[in-house]
């Protein structure tokens, strides 16, 4: 499949409309500043959400979502995208795409909660209802949901993949310790893998992925690696997104076992690791260092 992004316009968006849904082709489109890597995202009208993916990798995330959000949303005590409509390829786009409900709210980060300990409760309780989900019949780690859930040692195209993640230490030559980051790793490597039955996870909740409001976390977005797995790839929240307090808090909540730490260490390191350009800018490389003092201080 062609790794080439596909560009989608304001007046395409409308015509995709337009002729698959003609009950909304009078509502007005607008882009969304946040839009996401993986999909770019359009307001429709004053309560509806266009979304559609950028590449062909991540196509069966449309399928994915549109199945499984309506059987994990009665469950989860935040709240989750509602799909309204699955669309055909149309327009020039070649993929299919997805209307949701909007949800108000602002992106998760920590500025916009008022209190982070009880932000690690509410997504502990999101992750553990969402476990408690029967997963007997859910998507496993696949192509395109990036392999989210598979164990640190599978070496199919993920974040974790040997290959890709040195490449992502390297960076760090000359800006951070490499080897202490290297121990991080191998500490995951060395941990039991998970023995116990596959769980749902989320797969990516980071700040981008969770909405706040009134200064409370109040939904959980972008299902798009949604999978069953090994949980330790949810933690890596504790990492990307919660303060070392509240990290604490988060881990007695969920009872986390010193493997699974491990081993969410690790997923954790994914959200960590500086880019090329995130070095060039003072704050951005500030943010990687402290986040990356704090996870190899933590083993």
């Amino acid at each position: 499949m062609s790794s080439d992004a596909v560009h989608v316009d304001i007046p395409q968006v409308r015509r995709l409309v337009a002729a698959q849904f003609p009950e909304w082709a009078d509502l007005a489109v607008t882009p969304v500043s946040s839009s996401g890597v993986d999909n770019i995202t359009f307001r429709l009208g004053d309560d509806m959400l266009i979304r559609m993916p950028r590449f062909a990798r991540w196509i069966g995330q449309v399928t994915r979502e549109q199945r499984w959000l309506p059987v994990l949303a009665p469950h989860v005590p935040l709240a989750v995208p509602v799909p309204l409509g699955k669309g055909r390829p149309g327009a020039g786009y070649p993929f299919p795409w997805s209307v949701y409900r909007w949800i108000e709210g602002a992106n998760a980060e920590l500025a916009t909660l008022s209190d982070h300990r009880q932000a690690a409760v509410d997504l502990a309780d999101f992750l553990l209802a969402l476990r408690e989900i029967d997963a007997s019949d859910g998507p496993p780690p696949e192509w395109s949901n990036g392999f989210r859930g598979v164990g640190l040692h599978d070496q199919r195209s993920s974040p974790i993949e040997d290959s890709y993640l040195r490449g992502r230490i390297a960076v760090l030559d000359g800006f951070f310790d490499i080897d202490a980051v290297l121990a991080v790793w191998q500490a995951g490597l060395d941990a039991p893998a998970w023995d116990g039955p596959p769980v749902w996870v989320h797969g990516d909740p980071v700040p981008a992925n969770m909405l706040a409001r009134d200064g409370r976390l109040a939904a959980v977005i972008d299902f798009g690696t949604l999978a069953v797995g090994d949980p330790a790839v949810d933690l890596i929240a504790a990492w990307g997104f919660l303060p070392s307090g509240a990290r604490d808090e988060f881990r007695k909540l969920l009872a986390v076992d010193d493997a699974t730490w491990a081993r969410g260490r690790v997923w954790g390191l994914t959200s960590l690791l500086p880019s090329r350009a995130d070095l060039a800018d003072p704050g951005r490389a500030a943010r990687a260092r402290r986040g990356l003092e704090e996870i190899v201080a933590d083993l």
